[in-house]
Formats: C-alpha cells, sequence, structure tokens
C-alpha cells in the first residue's frame, strides 16, 4: 500500500537539484494553501454548499457559478472548497491514529524485543494480509456510513507499515552508546524511548506519514465514491467525482473533473513532499 521512502542515494543524485527544488515549492505551496482552503472553507464558499438550484443544473462557468452547477444545480466551486474539509479531516485521523499506533508498537517490540516482539508482530502481520479498503468496506456494513468506520479501518490497515519502520528505526537507535549510558544510570525504559529514542526516529514516521496522508486520502475517496463514506449531501470530492458522473455525459464534465483533478494534486503534493523530507533526513538533498 505505501511506497518505500528511500531510494537508492544514486538515483537521487541522477536527479537534477534544480528541477526537486521546484517540484517540492510547488508542492509544498499547493498543500498548504488546499490546508487553507480546508480550514477557511466557510468563508471562502461563495454560495451554501448544499443550496438546490434546479434552474442552474449542470450549468455552464459563470461570474455567478465559477465553476458551474451540478446535477442537482449545486454550485461545484462552492462544494469544492467545503468538501476539502471533510477530505482533509478523515486522512489526517487515519494517519494521527495509525502513526501513534505503529510508533508505539513498533517502539516496544524492538526495545522488549524476545516474545513480546513476537507477541506485537504477528498481529502486524495478520492485519498485512487484508486490504485497507476491503477492511474499511466490512465495518461499513457493520456499522453503516459515516467517517468513523473507515477512519478505523484505514487506521488499522496503516498501522503495520508505520510499526516495521519504527521497529527498524527504533532497533538501529537502541545499539547506541548514549542510549546504553542512560539504561547504566537508571533511567526507565519509558523514560528513555519518550524523551530520547523517538524524537530521533520522528524525522523519517514524519515523511512516512506525510506519504500516508496522500494514499488515506485517495483510500477515503475511493470509499466515498463507491457510496460507503460520507452521509449523502455531505461535501467530499469523492462522493462528487460519484455524483458528476452522469453529468459527463451530458457535457457539463466539471462537476467531476474539478474533485478529480483535487484530489490527484493533492495526493500527488503530500507525496512529494513526504519524499523530499525523507531525501533530507537520509541526506540525500539540501
Amino acid at each position: 500500500m505505501t511506497a518505500l521512502l528511500l531510494r537508492p542515494a544514486a538515483a537521487a543524485r541522477k536527479r537534477p537539484r534544480t528541477q526537486g527544488s521546484w517540484l517540492h515549492r510547488a508542492s509544498l505551496g499547493f498543500a498548504a494553501l488546499v490546508v487553507l482552503v480546508a480550514l477557511a472553507a466557510p468563508w471562502l464558499a461563495p454560495h451554501d454548499p448544499n443550496a438546490v438550484d434546479f434552474g442552474a443544473s449542470l450549468a455552464n462557468p459563470s461570474s455567478e457559478l465559477l465553476l458551474g452547477g451540478d446535477i442537482g444545480g449545486r454550485d461545484t466551486l462552492s462544494r469544492l472548497i467545503a468538501g476539502a474539509r471533510v477530505s482533509l479531516l478523515g486522512p489526517l485521523c487515519v494517519v494521527a491514529l495509525s502513526t501513534l499506533l505503529g510508533v508505539v508498537i513498533g517502539v516496544a517490540a524492538a526495545w522488549r524485543g524476545g516474545a513480546l516482539d513476537a507477541l506485537l508482530s504477528r498481529p502486524s502481520e495478520l492485519l498485512l494480509a487484508f486490504p485497507g479498503l476491503l477492511l474499511a468496506m466490512l465495518l461499513v456494513s457493520l456499522y453503516g456510513r459515516g467517517l468513523i468506520a473507515p477512519v478505523i479501518a484505514l487506521s488499522l490497515a496503516y498501522t503495520p507499515f508505520v510499526s516495521r519502520l519504527a521497529r527498524s528505526l527504533a532497533l538501529a537507535e537502541a545499539g547506541k552508546p548514549y542510549l546504553a549510558a542512560y539504561r547504566v544510570q537508571g533511567f526507565s525504559g519509558a523514560w528513555i524511548c519518550v524523551r530520547h529514542l523517538v524524537p530521533n526516529i520522528a524525522p523519517v514516521v514524519l515523511a512516512q506519514s506525510t506519504v500516508n496522508f496522500g494514499y488515506a486520502l485517495l483510500d477515503l475517496a475511493a470509499l466515498s465514491f463507491l457510496g460507503l463514506g460520507v452521509p449523502p449531501l455531505t461535501p467530499d470530492w469523492g462522493a462528487m467525482i460519484n455524483d458528476g458522473q452522469s453529468a459527463i455525459l451530458e457535457g457539463a464534465p466539471l462537476s467531476a473533473l474539478a474533485p478529480c483533478l483535487a484530489v490527484i494534486l493533492t495526493v500527488v503534493a503530500f507525496n512529494v513532499v513526504g519524499e523530499r523530507l525523507a531525501d533530507r533526513v537520509a541526506g540525500r538533498t539540501t
């Protein structure tokens, strides 16, 4: 599901620095813009995103409706802006939960080792066998539509990737002399992990979590597109793509293409930012 962040150094050196620099700046700027739009959505949306006007059904772009209207006559731009909040909130919760659980499990397994390591690793390997979308569909069928079931399912699906990364990083860090010095001085393992080990592995975990954010956004948009995400009428990019399918056949593609483009650009932006963070942590770029 998630790609390995650490690429061969030789391949990284072949990429022109100027190209990586402008791409990273553009991606970072776009990601920041999307976050700002999501935070200020109630004030930025020119119209009520749920206001239905059948007279504006499939309306062409105009000064009143900059991106036209959808099949229900709702302003596409307003729904796109309002949908940014829901479309980013879900991935944020997925990344926060999976990162927290993954770091706790990975660090505990690496620090204790032995039976605890085996006990924590087996459930992670079991979860790796279940596709995140399939698990989300199962929970939605049991508990109904909304953000809670998909977020819980995808958080469980993403946790093994974070825990395996955190475990490998913690194993490499645990053998260093400064941690042995703290142990000799009598500091508890929990104190050492929280104050020193976790902060030292945090940059790599943060880079992976940034990439995971893009994948989580894509997965949640797919669930909304399938009708398994947010409830009806809730502005959401995946649901907007689903609603706009019929509009494409009617010659008004913007109601579907605009949210589709928003998903693609946002996922690419967060992936580029995450890979850039990984490059900096690995010392492959400045």
